[in-house]
């Protein structure tokens, strides 16, 4: 720790009692009743007038331009992005359009493939339900054609069978009077 000299104390006692005096007397640099103070301030403003005619004549319009092309260049890269923008949702809608043609086509196109295979699957079935017709039409007229020959040779056959079993039983047939009989009893 650093000890206190009588100096130092002196000093602090100074400034803490003499604030009023310190006061009094001002700012030196804004007391214009001094020659030394005005002329600084003329040749100040001097200066500062010379300086903004160099600056405004040479700098400041260079500075300008430079602003007014970024401005500008800022403007045309938005007008750039807007465009390219419009452009961008132009192609998106034309886009969007073109896959919902595609898709109504692709739909139209199922759909076309869809009927013709019903419409081939229904040629078939009628094709194959005349050709069964057809078969069956045939199948019926062979077995008309059996039943009717199965009619005209039954009487031959139950006399056969009438003759075997007169046979057997009484050991003899009169093969005429048999058909008489079976013919009578087919009636």
């Amino acid at each position: 720790m650093r000890r206190l000299t009588p100096r130092t104390v002196l000093s602090v006692a100074a400034a803490v009692a003499l604030p009023g005096q310190a006061m009094a007397e001002g700012m030196p640099q804004l007391q214009f009743s001094n020659p030394l103070v005005l002329g600084q301030v003329v040749w100040g403003a001097v200066i500062f007038i010379i300086f903004y005619l160099i600056l405004s004549r040479s700098a400041l319009p260079r500075m300008e331009d430079l602003l007014r092309n970024r401005r500008e260049r800022i403007q045309n890269d938005l007008n750039l992005a807007h465009n390219a923008k419009d452009a961008a949702a132009a192609a998106h809608e034309d886009l969007v359009k073109a896959r919902e043609e595609a898709a109504a086509h692709a739909r139209a196109h199922v759909q076309a493939i869809r009927d013709t295979a019903r419409e081939d699957a229904r040629q078939k079935a009628e094709a194959t339900q005349a050709r069964l017709a057809e078969n069956l039409r045939q199948a019926e007229e062979r077995i008309g054609r059996s039943h009717r020959e199965a009619l005209t040779h039954l009487t031959e056959i139950a006399t056969n069978a009438a003759s075997a079993v007169t046979d057997r039983l009484i050991g003899h047939h009169d093969h005429h009077a048999l058909r008489e009989a079976v013919e009578s009893a087919s009636r």
